[in-house]
């Protein structure tokens, strides 16, 4: 008797380990699967889409008449995480909308080894958002730096005459932060 017991408790115990086997590859599958689902997320829903190139851009520079009646004071600001200095070359701007407008970012490399970083920017307020195009910028991918290298990145950019007339000022600014693991690229 205590033999058939055994023999059961066996069986249950080959099923236990095979359920959790099957769990542990389903939570693996599913780790695996998350981050093409996070991007296809983001992408549906607009959510964390501000490194996205303006794709309409030199569709809005065509069909832009500069409105010389109204400027937009832009200030820049630039913020930076791990070991880079980081700094617009002018802190503020009046524009026009309109106005094709070109801006630099200076980015200094105090590390003593290549590595890669990357820009991300944010605006306020944020319903100038969609009214403040990128025609170039360097927060669209990844940037390699040599040891103490030093780069000048030009930010060009239009802001849509559609801008809501009580928006006298926006804020663009970056965050530039080092990209772990990316130093391999650099080397290339």
């Amino acid at each position: 008797m205590a033999q058939g017991n055994n023999q059961k408790s066996g069986g249950l115990h080959k099923q236990m380990l095979v359920r959790l086997m099957v769990i542990v590859v389903a939570m693996f599958g599913f780790g695996y699967a998350l981050v093409p689902i996070y991007e296809a997320i983001c992408e549906i829903t607009g959510i964390n889409v501000l490194t996205q190139q303006d794709k309409n851009a030199a569709d809005i520079l065509k069909n832009t008449q500069v409105d010389t009646s109204r400027s937009i004071e832009v200030i820049f600001d630039a913020n930076e995480r791990g070991k880079f200095q980081f700094k617009p070359e002018t802190n503020r701007m009046m524009v026009h909308p309109g106005e094709l407008v070109t801006m630099n970012y200076v980015v200094y490399n105090n590390l003593k080894n290549d590595t890669a970083g990357q820009a991300i920017p944010s605006y306020l307020p944020s319903k100038a958002a969609e009214h403040f195009t990128k025609l170039e910028c360097f927060c669209f991918k990844q940037q390699p730096f040599k040891a103490g290298e030093t780069k000048e990145f030009p930010v060009v950019f239009v802001i849509n005459p559609k801008l809501p007339q009580d928006v006298h000022t926006i804020t663009l600014s970056y965050t530039f932060f080092e990209v772990a693991g990316a130093t391999a690229m650099v080397s290339e």
